[in-house]
């Protein structure tokens, strides 16, 4: 028996086992049935070439039919996945195609050469013809790979890639093979028993192809340690063989120096490949890549996605809590502790999970395990680590983590390339070994996870930024309000020379000081309960506004009213009321000289009250009004003022529901308009009567 028969008998073999495997894994689907088939047929091309040469006596044409049938199964497996990836019309001329093909291969290949024997014509067209057929059916094969592998969404085309390399590299072999004999009008015989373990070398992609693909029904469940050390064996053996004839070959064209240049490779050789062999992480990416394209997936990610999701969003527990319990769940640890990154960046602990507390400082960035986190970006596995030093380069424990003897993992949370945090998980009940899927999972998850503590740590930061800005407001508004009853008492002082013998002014200066004890009181109680302002009270704001006027009618131009409604009331604090009319006024006062006018007026607009301080001053651009006039802390006064009088007097209008808006020209003067929401009289009867 020669080499080709051993060739056809390994194709024989290989689509035996891959059919074995189709059929009992067959659940009645349409692929799957095709798949079966084209292997069917394979295995039966296989048989009729390994009796060819075998010298078994067989009928002329089934050699001719054998490869007519394989070809045929393999062109309609192809054309159905593109029923998949095609609306119905260009399938339909896809099958056309094929069918074509196929009858046009039948007809050069087993009509045509019977017909021109039995006309009695010559062998070489009948040849010709046959030969010329098997090319055209190459070609179409490799038309049909090309289509499915484009026309397939490229984010399901690691699906179908195997497939079409495999399909692919035997019609273009085919092709090869066809070509030159019919260029040669004479068929190698060499090229033509090597298509045997040609076939048979893509058996494993057609399976990788079939396992992807679940229209197939395929489930490969073979023992991953069985695989592991078979594919050792086998590279172990085709490693001898090259290194073996690679010796011969230096001893072949060594001359004298060859025998000992083909022991001295050899031994080398052999070295390299003890080396290879205890090298635990040739030994360790070998077995993920297994893994990860030879078996079905460890774990159902949707199911997973989703209980990690919910115990993520969990009700009535602390996001660290939440965050420790998720992680946890996927290799069913039961306690564990979340570190996380502060503003001096370092990482301390902020949640312990059916832990006692190590009593641990703040781990620096610095220290050799936050650095091998940061850099590496690994699920730290602690007995790995105490087995196989070496695997994890750098790193180094920390004197806290020797006080949790049940630590296990350690679970980088990265959020944009930065490590926001880890989480330390302890041994479950039942202690499992950690595989490439699950590292792979806790990754993942770490990083989903660590959204939801930036998102947590950034939300702290606010809050206390929020805190310190209610502060600093509060102060900037206390500071404003000691402002004003500091001028009063420095104008009382500067008079006091002046009208010290005058009753009246006596009498005024005691109203002032009580007043302004009474506000710096209130200024205290603000300042130790942190809040603005007092209780509201329903007070009638003509009232309010002839206080405020009282108050600054010293200056010149005195503010003027005129006629007020009496009849509008207002829900609010009066003190915070009157300082905001109060600070309208005297700032049109400011504006406006000695011989000008200030205007104040009051009356009703539905159910809203109007107030409008009106002054015949230098005015303010429209471009000021929008950039400046409330910004805080921006003021024309220079040193004197503080520029958070207009925006403190807007936003308490907002706050009251209403609302102030300036008018003005330069030059002419300005108007302040505020509108508040505010009950009319007969509201305010009914209020006292009920």
């Amino acid at each position: 028996m020669s080499i080709g028969f051993f060739s056809y008998l390994a194709a024989l073999l290989a689509y035996l086992l891959l059919t074995t495997l189709l059929i009992t894994s067959w659940r009645g689907r349409l692929l799957g049935l095709l798949a079966v088939l084209a292997t069917l047929a394979t295995i039966a091309w296989a048989v009729v070439a390994m009796a060819l040469l075998a010298d078994v006596q067989i009928p002329a044409p089934a050699a001719a039919f054998a490869e007519l049938a394989r070809n045929a199964a393999w062109f309609v497996l192809l054309v159905q996945i593109l029923v998949h990836d095609h609306e119905r019309r260009v399938s339909r001329r896809w099958f056309t195609v094929v069918w074509l093909a196929i009858a046009l291969g039948g007809l050069l290949t087993l009509v045509v050469p019977l017909g021109v024997s039995r006309l009695g014509l010559a062998a070489t067209t009948a040849t010709t013809a046959m030969l010329f057929g098997w090319t055209l059916q190459a070609i179409v094969g490799l038309l049909l790979v090309e289509q499915v592998f484009r026309n397939r969404r490229p984010q399901r085309r690691w699906e179908l890639k195997h497939l079409c390399l495999g399909l692919g590299a035997v019609f273009a072999y085919d092709l090869f093979f066809y070509s030159d004999a019919l260029l040669m009008q004479r068929i190698d015989l060499q090229l033509w028993e090597a298509r045997g373990i040609i076939n048979a070398l893509i058996v494993p992609l057609i399976a990788v192809s079939a396992a992807r693909n679940p229209a197939w029904s395929l489930e490969v469940h073979v023992s991953r340690h069985v695989v592991f050390h078979s594919a050792t064996l086998s590279g172990t053996g085709i490693y001898l063989m090259a290194m073996a004839a690679a010796g011969y070959y230096i001893r072949f064209f060594g001359g004298t120096w060859g025998a000992m240049l083909q022991i001295s490779f050899l031994f080398a050789a052999g070295v390299l490949l003890l080396l290879l062999l205890f090298s635990g992480q040739l030994r360790s990416r070998l077995r993920v890549l297994l893994n990860q394209h030879f078996f079905s997936l460890k774990y159902d990610y949707r199911e997973e996605w989703l209980r990690f999701t919910q115990a993520l969003s969990r009700a009535g527990v602390t996001l660290p809590e939440a965050v420790i319990t998720a992680l946890g769940n996927i290799v069913e640890s039961p306690a564990g502790m979340l570190w996380v990154s502060n503003d001096n960046h370092a990482f301390e602990l902020v949640e312990c999970i059916n832990l006692s507390d190590p009593g641990a400082p703040p781990l620096s960035a610095k220290h050799p395990m936050a650095r091998f986190l940061t850099q590496r970006g690994w699920v730290v596995d602690l007995d790995e680590y105490a087995r196989q030093s070496d695997l994890y380069d750098d790193f180094e424990e920390p004197d806290w983590l020797a006080r949790v003897p049940a630590a296990w993992l350690i679970i980088p949370l990265f959020f944009r390339d930065q490590m926001c945090g880890f989480v330390v998980l302890t041994h479950p009940a039942i202690k499992r070994p950690l595989n490439w899927e699950d590292r792979s999972l806790l990754r993942t998850a770490g990083q989903q996870a660590a959204v939801h503590v930036a998102q947590h740590l950034a939300s702290q930061a606010l809050l206390r930024a929020r805190q310190f800005e209610a502060f600093s407001q509060l102060s900037a508004y206390v500071a404003h309000d000691l402002k004003n009853l500091l001028a009063q008492q420095s104008l009382i002082v500067s008079n006091a020379e002046k009208h010290r013998h005058n009753p009246a002014f006596i009498e005024d200066v005691i109203t002032t000081v009580k007043s302004s004890v009474e506000r710096m009181n209130r200024l205290m109680n603000q300042l130790r309960s942190g809040v603005r302002g007092e209780q509201q009270t329903r007070l009638r704001l003509a009232d309010v506004l002839r206080e405020a006027m009282a108050a600054h009618g010293t200056r010149d131009p005195k503010p003027q009213a005129e006629p007020l409604c009496e009849e509008l009331f207002l829900d609010a604090d009066r003190e915070r009321l009157r300082t905001v009319f109060g600070h309208l006024i005297l700032n049109a006062q400011d504006a406006t000289a000695p011989d000008g006018h200030v205007i104040v007026r009051l009356w009703p607009d539905g159910h809203q009250a109007v107030i409008e301080i009106e002054d015949t001053g230098a005015g303010m651009s429209v471009e000021f009004i929008h950039t400046r006039l409330f910004q805080p802390f921006d003021s024309t006064k220079g040193l004197t003022g503080m520029g958070i009088g207009a925006f403190e007097s807007r936003e308490f209008i907002r706050l009251l529901g209403g609302d102030l808006i300036a008018q003005s020209t330069p030059g002419q003067g300005t108007l302040m308009r505020i509108r508040l929401p505010c009950v009319q009289l007969m509201d305010v009867g009914a209020d006292q009567a009920r």
